[in-house]
């Protein structure tokens, strides 16, 4: 199948399955979801969204968690992965805010990534969800997702090389939704130890399912 195909028949797929794509990260404002972003590196959203509530309600804005320390924080997310230096991230990234920002989220990767704990990943998932930007964020489902199913070539062996892979084929307008679909399929269907390929809409277009079929 040729490469635009495949695109094509996986697009249609999720558009009809997945109409609705988006994080499932809970926030009301971008400055929450930044938080949220930064906190949910190697750690589940679930875990995230159980920790964040009284975070978001102690320090609702960029002055209180600015004005806080890494060991207050700490006690408030220290059952998410590195919550050392998640805290030492989100203080050193509320004072960045205020000081170079003017307390509001930036929108653009170069400003973004400036922000302690903020990476490619994270400033695409901003760019992405609050902006609407044309911004593919490659985590470890879109990355094992993407080669499963043949939409990159296993010479993609960074997350950016699958990340322009991804973006020079799928159309720009549906590339925040395309992010999600994605990332929850891969982490509902498309798992990392066995994935549900029985249960797969994709099955039989998916370069896995069809090397399984014949081995």
């Amino acid at each position: 199948m040729r490469k635009k195909e495949l695109y094509d028949k996986v697009i249609a797929y999720f558009e009809q399955a997945m109409p609705v794509a988006e994080t499932e990260l809970n926030y009301s404002n971008p400055f929450e979801l930044l938080i949220a972003v930064i906190l949910s590196a190697q750690c589940t959203d679930k875990r995230v969204n159980m920790i964040t509530p009284p975070l978001f309600h102690d320090f609702p804005t960029p002055e209180a968690l600015a004005a806080s320390t890494p060991e207050i924080i700490f006690e408030y997310i220290r059952s998410v992965s590195y919550p050392n230096n998640k805290a030492k991230h989100l203080v050193g990234m509320a004072q960045m805010l205020v000081k170079d920002f003017g307390s509001e989220v930036p929108g653009t990767l170069e400003e973004l990534i400036k922000l302690p704990g903020v990476g490619r990943k994270t400033a695409n998932v901003i760019q992405s969800v609050v902006f609407n930007k044309a911004a593919m964020a490659v985590d470890t489902h879109v990355f094992r997702v993407s080669h499963r199913i043949g939409l990159v070539p296993k010479s993609c062996t960074t997350p950016l090389s699958v990340e322009k892979q991804l973006m020079k084929h799928i159309p720009e307008e549906i590339v925040p939704k395309a992010h999600h679909w994605l990332i929850l399929h891969g982490r509902y269907v498309c798992i990392a130890r066995k994935p549900k390929c029985e249960q797969c809409g994709l099955n039989g277009i998916c370069a896995y399912s069809i090397k399984t079929i014949t081995l």
